[in-house]
């Protein structure tokens, strides 16, 4: 009983150690009802889970404290819009970043609720689109390149990237600067695309519902919202995945194609989902041909 107790203190003090490093990504939430604040981190196998976000924040990780002015992605972890996995879809991640020479940020956005948000189908794109702007408002001081400044999303959380790459110009937060929330370059990892029936069944209810509307179907397809001045992408994904098809990177990078923006396409012939960084069926990680992207981009 006693050892119980001491690792049941430790985890939680894990947790708190881990909730301090995060810091609020507004002064005032936008889209909110007033709830008791019920999030929490839970260990999952080997990755950390996070449920119940109803106040978003985030994680910002530097290479290192000097005046270079270097690139920067905004993560958006996946889960299905049910749950956040920050570890091996967030922060493992973020690291990485530091490690080729690019800051990171890392967005724990809200979980759609309808008891906590007024419009919970909109309550995820805010908070992507307020973490643009917190890294475009403080890039002099964050040391970034402000135009280069990228997002990232695995699962659902590749959706909201892709909406926010979407849907840049539909502006849903405080913006009183008009600063440009466009990414300059975007990164999917095994993601959700569409709203319709080969995308992901569970990510699509608990964003707009059990009986959505069209207009919500179409504005959350990202395949039909691309533009010549969609982003650049680079998107993974493996064919044998069973929780959200291949389909879903297909019909993006097709889309991408026939607006001239430039996708590259990276696939697994195995993996399935979630594997975060490390695809335990392959020799080669996509972490090497992103990047060479980033090199032949230019954006490192």
């Amino acid at each position: 009983m006693k050892y119980s107790i001491i690792i049941i203190f430790s985890i939680l003090m894990i947790n708190n150690s881990i909730q301090a490093q995060y810091k609020p990504l507004y002064k005032t939430i936008p889209n909110q009802i007033i709830v008791p604040n019920e999030e929490r981190e839970d260990p999952y196998e080997d990755i950390l889970i996070v449920s119940k976000v109803t106040e978003p924040a985030y994680q910002y990780f530097r290479v290192k404290e000097d005046t270079i002015k270097r690139p920067c992605v905004v993560i958006y972890p996946g889960g299905g819009y049910f749950i956040l996995a920050t570890s091996h879809e967030g922060v493992d991640v973020a690291k990485f970043f530091n490690s080729i020479g690019m800051n990171a940020m890392v967005v724990k956005y809200r979980i759609p609720n309808d008891k906590a948000q007024i419009d919970k189908s909109i309550a995820p794109l805010q908070d992507a689109q307020q973490a643009m702007l917190l890294a475009r408002t403080n890039a002099a001081d964050w040391g970034i390149d402000a135009n280069k400044i990228g997002i990232m999303g695995f699962s659902a959380g590749g959706h909201l990237a892709a909406s926010l790459s979407s849907h840049y110009a539909d502006i849903k937060i405080e913006n009183p600067q008009h600063l440009s929330l466009r990414p300059n370059f975007q990164i999917l990892i095994y993601p959700v695309i569409t709203m319709k029936d080969f995308g992901h069944a569970g990510s699509k209810e608990n964003l707009i519902g059990k009986n959505p509307t069209e207009s919500q179907i179409q504005y959350y397809s990202n395949e039909l919202n691309v533009d010549s001045k969609t982003p650049p992408a680079f998107i993974v994904h493996a064919k044998n995945d069973d929780a959200v098809p291949v389909q879903n990177a297909y019909e993006y990078d097709k889309a991408l194609k026939a607006n001239k923006v430039s996708s590259t396409l990276y696939l697994y012939e195995k993996g399935g989902h979630g594997f975060g960084m490390k695809n335990p069926t392959a020799t080669e990680q996509w972490t090497t041909p992103l990047t060479a992207w980033l090199h032949e981009r230019k954006i490192i």
